[in-house]
Formats: C-alpha cells, sequence, structure tokens
C-alpha cells in the first residue's frame, strides 16, 4: 500500500478525490467553475460533507455551466433552497450565481478563466515540499487571488477558501513529501 496524505483517511470517496483529482492542474473552464461553486458552498463545513452532496449539485447547478448558472433567477433560487442533495444555504446560492457573472466577465476580459487564474502563478503550478501538519491554510498567492476576485465582485472567496481552490485545481501540490502523489504530480 501506497504512503499518501493522511486527511482522506479511509473513506473510499475521499481515497478517490485524494488519489485521482485533489492537486492535478485543472484548465477546463468548466471543471474550474465547478471547484469555485463547490470550494464557496464547503465554507465552513468539511470537504466531504460537499463530495457527497457534488452529484446534486451537478445536477442543481446546470452541470456547472457558468451561462446557464449566471441567469438563475428568484425562481431558481426557491428551487435550489428546496432542493435536499445541495447545501441549502441562501447567501451561498446567490453567491454561486454572483461569482458565475464574474466567472463570465472574467473569460470575457482574459479569453478564459484559465488564463486570468494560472495569472497568479505564472502558469505553472507550485510544487511545495511539506511534511504531514505543515501544510499551510493561506498563501500570498491566496491572499491576492482572494483580493482581486473580491474587488470584482465574487463571494465566499476569502483566502482560506482561494488556497483550497489553488490546492484542488493543481496551482499548488501540497501533497505532503511522504505521499505517492507528491512525486506523480511534481
Amino acid at each position: 500500500m501506497s504512503t499518501r496524505c493522511t486527511w482522506p483517511g479511509n473513506d473510499p470517496l475521499y481515497l478517490a478525490y485524494h488519489d485521482e483529482e485533489w492537486g492535478v492542474p485543472v484548465h477546463d473552464d468548466r471543471k474550474l467553475f465547478e471547484f469555485l461553486i463547490l470550494e464557496g458552498a464547503q465554507a465552513g463545513l468539511s470537504w466531504i460533507t460537499v463530495l457527497r452532496k457534488r452529484e446534486n449539485y451537478r445536477k442543481a447547478f446546470a452541470g456547472f455551466n457558468p451561462q446557464r448558472v449566471a441567469s438563475f433567477n428568484d425562481t431558481d433560487i426557491t428551487r435550489l433552497m428546496a432542493n435536499e442533495g445541495i447545501i441549502r444555504n441562501r447567501q451561498k446560492i446567490q453567491s454561486a450565481i454572483l461569482n458565475a457573472q464574474g466567472f463570465l466577465k472574467i473569460q470575457a476580459e482574459f479569453g478564459s478563466f484559465d488564463q486570468y487564474l494560472w495569472g497568479f502563478v505564472s502558469g505553472k503550478p507550485i510544487i511545495n515540499h511539506w511534511q504531514s501538519g505543515q501544510v499551510p491554510a493561506r498563501s500570498e498567492i491566496s491572499d491576492a487571488l482572494s483580493r482581486d476576485l473580491q474587488q470584482r465582485g465574487f463571494k465566499f472567496v476569502g483566502s482560506t477558501i482561494c488556497y483550497a481552490y489553488m490546492q484542488a485545481i493543481g496551482m499548488v501540490n501540497d501533497h505532503t513529501t511522504d505521499c505517492f502523489r507528491h512525486a506523480e504530480l511534481a
């Protein structure tokens, strides 16, 4: 059995996420939008809670199509608030719609959300060399990304959420050095 980061524990869903997705560089705008919405939904909750609801989010949020989510209205908010398969927090739901609108503006300005986002790390993942217990919750880059997104009107994009987002989409490799995925992604 390979050594891995300790955080996924023994949950099969968490293990699959760790082994197959977490830290893998993502450049597809729809996938970047998906993680943006999911990370915002996770605020104050555990990531496993969001992972367990991920398929429900895909259905509820139009397959994470930012154009469709950006056009959601009060009727959609009411529908989403009644959906037991997602996190029914009005502020988080409203922020997903607002963030979809901001996402589209960034796409228009930069050509893609990918171009904008990866510009914060000069287009290449940051490869950290942490041991268990050393992985930070934020960085100077996540601070800068958070500030910029907030200035553009995004919500639920504090520095800690942005850092988790950066980890999830592979902008930063925070697999611990003893984890088999660290070397695979380095």
